[in-house]
């Protein structure tokens, strides 16, 4: 009897035990399938002038989307442009990269940023946004000379090829003088409002925001990840602004001149020292400086080191 007890025990605990097992793989399997069915939706803002800080923060952006294996990668956009050579960095980048890219448009993407948008796989509008004006001015708003412009007229056109828009619509946001009919008439820059670029191809949809923009995607489940820059990130940003780096350079020119101007002195040298510091280290670390650049701004500013050290007689 006691033999049968233990026996029909031990079947209830293995029978218990079994039944644990089953429960536990099938939650984790749940889990797994749940996690697994995450889309990753990863967001940054472009929401000031086209600049190098700009093109530092989308790298970041772009690479830390790469590492979490981001499903899709959406820029808050709202801008009035800026410097051509950062976008075309962000634009060579976007068409390049394995990741689908989404603009959303919340409010302006002018010039620069029209180029931008139209880089990206789809485009998406809040109501009243505008897109386009994309001619290639000096910093007085003066446009520049047609060489300027035909490049400019090439890489909207290219750009727009990639996503199956219309070429000749990509161009006239950059040229007065192309007529379409229906669309544009001559001596007028295109810019498109949300409705326009919906019905033109230069819009995929109209969205109040980015949870609007995701229901495009039809993500089933999904993770919204923000980039978040460092405290480092944002001195490096602020030190390679076009202004900032202006001014450094007229420190370094200021501090070596009246350095000649009053041998022996050594503060304008300690200044334009500093100045240089300031200036190339953030171009080192972002691979825009060489080492031999630097070596040979070292190398000139030498003789000044010398001339400081000699003692005065």
């Amino acid at each position: 009897m006691s033999l049968f007890l233990f026996s029909s025990s031990f079947a209830q605990d293995t029978l218990q035990n079994e039944t644990t097992k089953n429960v536990e793989a099938l939650l984790q399997d749940s889990l797994t399938d749940f996690t697994n069915d995450t889309k990753i939706v990863y967001i940054f803002e472009i929401k000031e002038e086209i600049a190098p800080p700009i093109w530092h923060k989308a790298k970041k952006a772009f690479d830390h989307a790469k590492e979490i294996d981001a499903a899709a990668i959406i820029i808050h956009m709202n801008t009035y442009g800026g410097m051509l050579e950062t976008a075309d960095s962000l634009r060579t980048k976007i068409l390049n990269l394995d990741i689908p890219v989404y603009a959303f448009i919340d409010n302006n993407a002018a010039s620069a940023g029209a180029l931008i948008s139209i880089a990206c796989d789809s485009i998406y509008m809040i109501p009243g946004a505008n897109i386009g004006a994309a001619t290639v001015v000096n910093q007085e708003g003066k446009a520049l000379p047609d060489k300027y412009q035909s490049y400019m007229r090439s890489m909207m056109r290219s750009t727009a090829e990639v996503n199956g828009r219309d070429p000749e619509i990509a161009q006239a946001m950059v040229d007065p003088r192309i007529y379409i009919e229906g669309v544009i008439d001559t001596g007028h820059v295109l810019t498109f409002t949300t409705s326009e670029a919906i019905k033109f191809g230069f819009c995929e949809g109209e969205a109040k925001n980015i949870e609007e923009v995701i229901s495009y995607l039809e993500f089933d489940n999904y993770e919204i990840i923000e980039l978040k820059l460092t405290s480092i990130d944002k001195i490096i940003a602020f030190l390679i602004n076009p202004i900032l780096s202006g001014l450094l350079i007229m420190l370094i020119i200021g501090g070596i001149y009246f350095e000649l101007q009053s041998p022996g002195v050594g503060f304008p040298l300690a200044a334009a020292i500093f100045g240089a510091l300031l200036y190339f280290a953030p171009l080192y670390l972002e691979g825009l400086a060489e080492h031999w650049e630097i070596l040979i701004f070292v190398i000139g500013i030498i003789p000044q080191v010398t001339v400081v050290l000699q003692p005065c007689e």
